[in-house]
């Protein structure tokens, strides 16, 4: 993965102005003043004045106004929406609700850039790889476009390819992208906790990596690993061969569509066996392999004969490590007993909490949480709401989730949903029951107890090896005045930006008096060459006290500050 930071950078000048130019558009003219675009790009300041947005735009809530925005800005802020959309824990709900609304779908592009970048990739002529290959795209989205095709050995195939000059645009954008985020953590005192720049870097690197289709095809492996022939669930092949960074080859499938339920019916598919494996197949993938789909949309899912399931795309997965899955464990005991100290600790271990959190009023709201939903019958329960809920604490108290936590949360409300869709009476939380009480019983054994003390122990051990050492070296330090202690000051950039611009003005305005003074006494004088009986010098002095005054009243005019 390739990163350049390069704050205010002039070289995407244009690309700056046509950002400014939409946010204007769509009346977030405000971003542009907190951010102090205008004082990086001129342009700005002249959009900001002249620039009338559309009366129909005004009327639209800004959180659908930022999905337009990030539309018309093309295919890499496409994907900003549709990652923040899984973040619960950086942007309020209302926000995550349009964002998930974004459609992942561009224009296709020709078949001679298709038939470019597959040559360019594979090294070989087409002729000489396929025996046929449709010139209709199946499928066209911001990344690239799939087209099916048919090789020499008669497989039918469906040919990814990334869409040409993608990674010169992302490039680009991602440079523009970590410099905003720059001036937010410059400019905007609340952006510090949510780090911007490392949000943005976290987006760069989910972007970089679904762009390398040879990640997808090594993806698709290792699930195909962790269900060796199983019976309900089918992973598609990968021709390697024909396979590269911006090329992926794999099987044809021929399945129905999840979502298109008469056809399910016609072939007689059974819709209920299909919710109840669709669901066992993820929670497999969570809590027994560790290695989950991390976009169960139902585009991606597909049914052969015998109700077996089969995923696509790849491109995105989720990871959950034994210590994620405990506290996961633990979250849902404390949850299961109201045990709000539980669930704060948990918060605590998984998150980031800022040091400024009220912790009563977060225990508050996590009571009322777990007493909203105790006693409820587990059929009047709906994952998707329970999670918004929980999501919406989160927000309000500033805690940050680990990004595979929250992916986990998306995938897992998408799996509800498309298993509801199946079977209006499909219960996910009944469902999840015995892979929870597993979990419980698996947390409780002797065998994980001694393994976790035992863990603590050696800790411990290396705790007692090297504290004696350290305190040794930290004791010399301090006897030979080699002991130095840094101090960081944070939030008060702005207030620095401010006071040594106010410092400047005041050192401008010193020097404009000084110039008046200095001209006026040699007014006095009457002294040196003379310009219609005025000497020369003061007149001079002046005209150059006028010029720095008209042009220090118009930048404090500008900056809307008097």
């Amino acid at each position: 993965m390739r990163m350049r930071r390069v704050p205010q950078t002039y070289r995407n000048i244009k690309r700056y102005r046509q950002i400014i130019s939409v946010l204007i558009k769509y009346g977030l003219g405000d971003v542009v003043e907190q951010l102090n675009l205008g004082t990086y790009v001129e342009a700005g300041r002249r959009i900001i004045t002249f620039k009338r947005r559309k009366h129909e735009i005004v009327k639209l809530t800004r959180a659908k106004r930022l999905v337009l925005l990030l539309e018309e800005l093309g295919p890499t802020f496409i994907k900003v929406g549709q990652f923040l959309s899984t973040r619960p824990d950086l942007i309020p709900p209302e926000y995550v609700k349009e964002l998930k609304k974004l459609q992942d779908e561009v224009p296709s592009f020709g078949f001679d850039e298709v038939k470019a970048q597959i040559e360019s990739e594979l090294n070989s002529p087409m002729e000489d790889i396929f025996l046929e290959f449709d010139e209709k795209p199946i499928a066209a989205a911001s990344i690239g476009q799939a087209h099916t095709a048919r090789l020499k050995n008669g497989d039918k195939v469906v040919v990814k390819i990334q869409r040409p000059g993608l990674e010169k645009i992302v490039n680009a954008d991602i440079d523009i992208l970590i410099g905003l985020a720059t001036l937010a953590e410059k400019h905007i005192a609340e952006a510090e906790l949510y780090d911007p720049v490392g949000v943005v870097k976290e987006f760069a690197g989910t972007l970089y990596k679904e762009m390398d289709f040879t990640r997808e095809g090594h993806n698709m492996e290792r699930f195909a690993i962790n269900f060796p022939d199983d019976e309900v669930f089918y992973v598609p092949k990968v021709y390697w061969d024909l396979t590269r960074k911006k090329v992926l080859t794999m099987e044809y499938i021929d399945g129905i569509k999840v979502s298109e339920l008469g056809r399910l019916e016609e072939a007689g598919l059974a819709r209920k066996i299909i919710a109840k494996r669709g669901a066992d197949i993820f929670l497999k993938q969570v809590l027994i392999h560790g290695l989950f789909h991390g976009d169960p949309h139902p585009g991606n899912i597909f049914v052969l004969k015998d109700n077996t399931i089969c995923l696509l795309d790849y491109g995105i997965v989720g990871r959950v490590d034994d210590q994620t899955r405990d506290q996961m464990t633990r979250l849902i005991i404390s949850i299961i007993r109201k045990d709000i100290e539980g669930i704060v600790k948990v918060f605590i271990k998984v998150g980031v909490i800022d040091v400024k959190i009220d912790l009563r009023e977060l225990r508050t709201d996590l009571l009322e949480f777990t007493e909203r939903y105790y006693r409820i019958p587990l059929k009047r329960l709906d994952i998707g709401i329970i999670v918004n809920d929980l999501f919406e604490i989160i927000h309000r108290h500033r805690i940050r989730i680990p990004p595979n936590l929250t992916l986990l949360a998306k995938a897992l409300v998408l799996m509800e949903g498309v298993g509801r869709e199946l079977d209006p009476d499909f219960d996910m939380i009944e469902h999840t029951r015995p892979f929870i009480k597993k979990m419980i019983r698996q947390r409780m054994a002797p065998k994980y107890l001694i393994k976790s003390l035992s863990k603590t122990l050696n800790e411990y051990e290396e705790l007692f090896v090297t504290l004696p050492k350290d305190t040794i070296e930290l004791l010399g330090k301090m006897k030979k005045d080699q002991l130095t202690i840094g101090f960081q000051h944070k939030g008060m950039e702005k207030f620095i930006s401010t006071l040594d611009k106010s410092t400047n003005r005041l050192s401008f305005s010193l020097i404009i008096v000084a110039l008046i003074v200095g001209s006026s006494l040699i007014m006095q004088l009457d002294k040196g060459p003379l310009f219609l009986g005025f000497p020369v010098f003061g007149f001079f002095g002046y005209s150059i006290a006028g010029i720095l005054g008209l042009w220090l009243a118009i930048n404090i005019l500008r900056s809307g500050r008097l």
